[in-house]
């Protein structure tokens, strides 16, 4: 794990060895600060002249000023390599979470990898800017406060043979004792974030089903349990304090008692008073080294849950694999072959979600598809952009195998207009461009003619340069579906899928679509996923599913004749479609 985020430094080496360099300055310095000081304190009992005191009170200024110098430089150094670090590491998730797959982005949540980019992300730089700064520096005084304490202070500094090991015992105790806590709040900030994330999307729904006291509820648990373990957590750690009070005034009153009874017994030849003080301030650093400490083993191993969570994105691998030499860059035309194909979403499921696939669909062709839900349509048409790849078989797109595509190429041939239709913060024609960065207004314009979607966009005030609000939520769902259709229309596909794309808007304008389709993209292979029969009645090819499999297909004429579920299905449709309009005859007679 360390070493893996230690990749993560990158162009941040240089300011953080220079902080390990400020760091040791620092500590040697103040270490050497309580021995001049006793020395003077020796020296004006002594009796020497003002000009001598002066001399050894400017050498302390001195000193001094190097170690702020030194400690305010190490401070500004290890906040550029932290904050640089984190940078990296949120940039390296990010970038990861990109390349993954639709079966990799299962494995983890959303607001899982929200938390894992912003909360474990900031554990890992704190512990970052811990290690190259009070990691070294906490060592490096408890080392260089024995030493000096030992030389100036002798005897009396065998208080610290029965302090350090007290405090030690105590600090360590407390830390395993606070671990347990603190790695239990992680998950629970999983589902703290996801309780926000659902309530935040989902805002119209819980104010349209009055659920908002619920939801309070259920955000008021999720935090009242994040809070109770951290509360257990830092009850602990709050013991920290009065170990070292007591540790502190026991090494005071035993320097004091000890040390003055010494320099009146011996009128100042075994120790003196510039020792005594020198004990005492060496002993406040050894102390408060060993408690910088224990504060770090919480913090790091804390840190430590955070990193693995990091790295277990981090060494993901992604489940689609560019191929590795010779990867086809252009797509020859819009055919479409499925060549015995099965498909399982997890190597545990028990049933394929695609089951003995073979299909061809000519370059050009408008193909419908229809089942009830769950029969795999979506599935179906998700591996032919290879956002999953098929268990069994073959999936071919102009005569070569998706697989041997180089991911871009394949992808910016295939446009997809999902079920769940997504537009971004921004304008309605950045919203488009999304479709072809470098589209012109005329463009624009001419594919939001054929997506229907023109009229209502010059009808807002600020026509194409409208707002869009996060996930589009100020226009009607109908809005949106025209909005991506004309998004992807934009991108000139060599193969356009709608997935359920016209489920919001009325069958006039579904039929506007569809003829706008004809004219404007006839080489354009269009597989479009539907509930009304009457959105693929005029397909070249309709394909109906159940259970995974292509049960049956043909055209409408043939399939009336010829199925019994879609004979069924059109009229059930036909016949629901009237009786409305009759049920209004009878209530106006």
């Amino acid at each position: 794990m360390l070493k893996r985020l230690a990749k993560c430094v990158r162009e941040y080496r240089s300011p953080a060895l220079l902080t390990l360099l400020f760091i040791v300055g620092e500590a040697v310095i103040e270490a050497l600060i309580p021995f001049t000081t006793a020395n003077l304190v020796n020296e004006i009992k002594a009796g020497i002249d003002m000009p001598e005191v002066l001399r050894l009170g400017g050498v302390l200024v001195a000193m001094a000023l190097v170690s702020l110098a030194c400690g305010g430089m190490a401070g500004f150094t290890s906040a550029r390599a932290a904050t640089g670090f984190a940078k990296n590491v949120r940039h390296d998730v990010f970038h990861k979470v990109q390349e993954f797959s639709f079966e990799n982005i299962d494995k983890f949540s959303s607001s899982s990898l929200v938390t894992r980019m912003t909360t474990d992300v900031n554990n890992v730089q704190m512990a970052f800017m811990m290690m190259i700064r009070i990691a070294i520096r906490s060592p490096l005084m408890l080392i260089f406060s024995i030493i000096m304490a030992y030389r100036m202070g002798g005897m009396l500094a065998m208080s610290f043979v029965v302090i350090i090991p007290v405090l030690a015992f105590g600090l360590i105790l407390i830390g395993r004792k606070a671990l347990p806590a603190f790695r239990a709040v992680f998950k629970k900030y999983d589902k703290l974030n996801e309780s926000i994330e659902e309530n935040v999307r989902a805002m119209r729904v819980v104010k349209g089903f009055a659920r908002e006291d619920y939801e309070k509820e259920k955000f008021g648990a999720a935090s009242d349990n994040i809070r109770d373990d951290f509360t257990r957590a830092e009850r602990i750690v709050a013991l920290n304090m009065p170990l070292m009070q007591m540790c502190i005034y026991f090494n005071m009153v035993f320097v004091l008692l000890v040390g003055s009874r010494l320099v009146i017994s011996s009128r100042g030849a075994l120790i003196d008073v510039g020792q005594i003080s020198a004990m005492i301030t060496y002993g406040m650093q050894i102390l408060m080294s060993l408690m910088m400490l224990s504060m770090i083993y919480v913090m790091l191993t804390m840190s430590a849950e955070s990193g693995k969570r990091i790295v277990e994105v981090l060494d993901e691998t992604p489940a689609l694999r560019e191929p590795e030499t010779d990867a086809v860059t252009e797509i020859k035309d819009g055919s479409i072959d499925f060549t015995g194909v099965r498909f399982k979403y997890s190597a545990k499921a028990e049933r394929c979600a695609l089951d003995d696939v073979d299909l061809h669909i000519s370059s050009g062709m408008t193909v419908g598809i229809l089942g009830g839900t769950g029969v795999g349509k979506s599935t179906l048409v998700q591996l032919i952009p290879r956002l999953y790849d098929a268990t069994e078989g073959t999936v071919r797109v102009g005569g070569v195998d998706v697989r041997d595509y180089e991911l871009k190429a394949l992808r910016d041939g295939v446009a997809m207009v999902l079920q769940k239709n997504e537009l971004f913060s921004g304008t309605i024609a950045d919203n488009l461009r999304w479709g072809n960065p470098d589209a012109t207004d005329e463009e624009l314009a001419e594919a939001c003619a054929l997506a229907q979607a023109d009229d209502f966009i010059r009808a807002f005030p600020d026509g194409y340069e409208t707002k869009i609000e996060q996930g589009g939520t100020n226009v009607s769902g109908g809005q949106k579906q025209r909005l991506c259709i004309a998004r992807a229309l934009l991108k000139k596909p060599k193969i356009l899928i709608l997935d359920d794309s016209t489920s919001a808007v009325d069958t006039r304008t579904d039929a506007l679509i569809r003829q706008g389709f004809r004219d404007y993209i006839p080489e354009t292979t269009k597989l479009i996923i539907a509930q009304r029969v009457a959105s693929v009645e005029d397909a070249d090819l309709i394909l109906v599913m159940d259970g995974g499999r292509i049960v049956e297909s043909g055209t409408h004429a043939e399939l009336m004749a010829q199925s019994e579920i879609y004979r069924e299905t059109y009229e059930q449709q036909t016949r629901n479609a009237a009786e409305p309009k009759g049920g209004e005859e009878r209530a106006e007679s």
